[in-house]
């Protein structure tokens, strides 16, 4: 019954329920948390293995003190651990999307270009240990082909990415505007009332505004996505379509145009284009069709929705399927959700933890007739019901090529292959090496020895990746990926590219590899000493 039952699960909610489950273990919000709260924005960002690629003191003197004020302030309202639980993930195993520069502030200053504090993710061959980046991006380092600003590293997309912004959904990463996601998620609304007074645009947001439905008497309605011609994937995917009135006006309003059109990505090659119109401005603005085709080139440049604003948080599709109840999530996220979750908190979520055995927990095997136990011992997983002599006795007889006993068959197995090991590997993926190695602790004991097998190899790779990314971070990497197809973005290539080989040099070579590449200060150790 189960299996089926699970068959009935979308992929998605299966990935996001992963997601939930490793990506931000509660160690992990506890540290940040706690660091937080005595305004240690630094000591924060390391908890939630955010590195810091900013420096205040050359802002200070670059930007002036008011915005170094604002960007300080910024900081220490900034929930790492929270902003890593909102953070675009790809399917199927649900890691970060790699190579993403996401907006999260805007800053305006006069005689400055504007300013964008943002968070970088690592190229998909660098993403060991799913740590991200803080730092800062203006205008004119891009004009100057510096796009990845004064970092040691060259970033592959430096530019801030329209679809990806959280500069419009601080409430995804601000810690004191965290319980303003219940309304801009649009939790409760269906089916819901519309108010019969048009708020402010800012304020409308916390109320359920509808795409079609002007304010006036309150009338019951049902959101829907428009008929849009030859787009049979937008019914497939839970999209928040109630919420893109709303969320276009905030769009268009940044963008500098109260009305207008806008796109939503709805598939891998294929966008919406919708118009947000009112009658006036005492009505509520909606949003349909645009009428008229326009050219590729200006579909491109017109705003895109941002995905938060485009797509139903998981989150409230998770409490929905009744897959997790608001204690599983994050703190911040379970008080905004606490009146719609409260519904769902009767309905039991999966186990924790995954198959992990908890420390003294035996495990049962049947040997020579009898069922013995196998369980932690001062530290090693060994069969108690054997005596230690016995044990060594058979332990060399193994090692010389005789039977082993079933016990210590078993405790071979647990070593090589536990049942353990799936969630082992996701934590491993998730960057979460301390969460791994406590179940890999609490399964062999702490004095355990590894032996081969497919748990040492994960363990190994996850180590050496490690290395990748220390790479990629220093800017140590012979090629960069995007330099040439040698490398063609994968961290084994590299190790196999030619000594001698260099990338052609173009304008989309990384500054810092045009630098390293043009110049002309090397030893030169072919030069023969002259004998005369």
């Amino acid at each position: 019954m189960a299996h089926h039952f699970a068959n009935t699960i979308p992929a998605h909610l299966l990935m996001w329920h992963r997601v939930r489950e490793y990506a931000v273990p509660p160690s992990m919000i506890e540290t940040a948390t706690a660091r937080r709260a005595v305004g240690d924005w630094a000591g924060a960002c390391a908890a939630a293995r955010v590195d810091i690629d900013l420096d205040l003191r050359a802002v200070r003197d670059r930007h002036g003190t008011e915005l170094v004020t604002r960007l300080r302030a910024d900081l220490r309202r900034l929930a790492p651990d929270l902003l890593r639980w909102h953070m675009p993930r790809t399917a199927p195993d649900g890691r970060l999307r790699a190579g993403l520069t996401i907006s999260l502030a805007r800053y305006r200053s006069s005689g400055a270009t504007p300013l964008q504090l943002v968070v970088r993710t690592p190229p998909a061959w660098a993403d060991a240990g799913q740590r991200i980046s803080l730092a800062l991006w203006e205008e004119s380092w891009e004009e100057t082909g510096n796009g990845s600003g004064h970092l040691p590293y060259p970033h592959p997309h430096p530019h801030p990415n329209r679809r990806f912004r959280l500069d419009l959904h601080r409430h995804l990463w601000d810690s004191e505007r965290s319980g303003e996601l219940a309304w801009r998620c649009g939790a409760g609304e269906a089916p819901s009332l519309v108010p019969t007074d048009r708020p402010h645009a800012s304020d409308r947001l916390h109320a359920p505004a509808r795409p079609d439905v002007p304010y006036g008497p309150a009338v019951p309605y049902v959101p829907d996505v428009p008929d849009l011609p030859d787009l049979p994937a937008v019914h497939d995917y839970p999209w928040e379509s109630a919420r893109w009135a709303a969320e276009a006006e905030l769009l268009l309003q940044a963008e500098g145009c109260p009305r207008g059109a806008f796109t939503v990505r709805l598939g891998t090659r294929s966008r919406g284009v919708l118009e947000l119109v009112a009658p006036d401005d005492s009505h509520a603005p909606t949003f349909r069709p645009l009428r008229e085709m326009l050219p590729s080139q200006e579909v491109a440049a017109l705003p895109v929705l941002p995905e938060a604003a485009a797509r139903v948080l998981p989150d409230l599709e998770l409490l929905r399927a009744g897959l997790v109840t608001t204690v599983r999530l994050h703190p911040l996220v379970a008080t905004a959700l606490a009146a719609f979750g409260s519904a769902a908190s009767s309905s039991s979520g999966p186990a924790t933890g995954g198959p992990a055995l908890q420390p003294g927990d035996p495990h049962r095997v049947e040997c020579r007739g009898e069922v013995h136990r196998i369980a932690l011992r001062d530290g090693t997983l060994t069969a108690i019901d054997h005596d230690p002599a016995q044990l060594r006795r058979e332990e060399l007889l193994v090692a010389l090529g005789g039977p082993a006993l079933p016990c210590l068959r078993a405790i071979d197995e647990v070593h090589r292959d536990p049942e353990a090991l799936p969630a082992v590997r996701e934590r491993l993926g998730h960057g979460d090496v301390a969460g791994a190695l406590a179940v890999v602790e609490g399964l062999l004991g702490p004095g355990a020895v590894l032996r081969d097998g497919p748990l040492r190899e994960e363990l190994e790779l996850a180590a050496a990746r490690r290395i990748d990314h220390g790479l990629f971070r220093s800017g140590l990497v012979a090629v960069h990926p995007g330099a040439g197809p040698v490398a063609g973005g994968k961290a084994s290539d590299l190790r196999h590219a030619e000594a001698r080989h260099r990338p052609r040099l173009d304008r989309r070579t990384p500054r810092a590899m045009r630098l390293k590449q043009s110049s002309r200060a090397r030893p030169r150790t072919g030069q023969k000493l002259s004998t005369s």
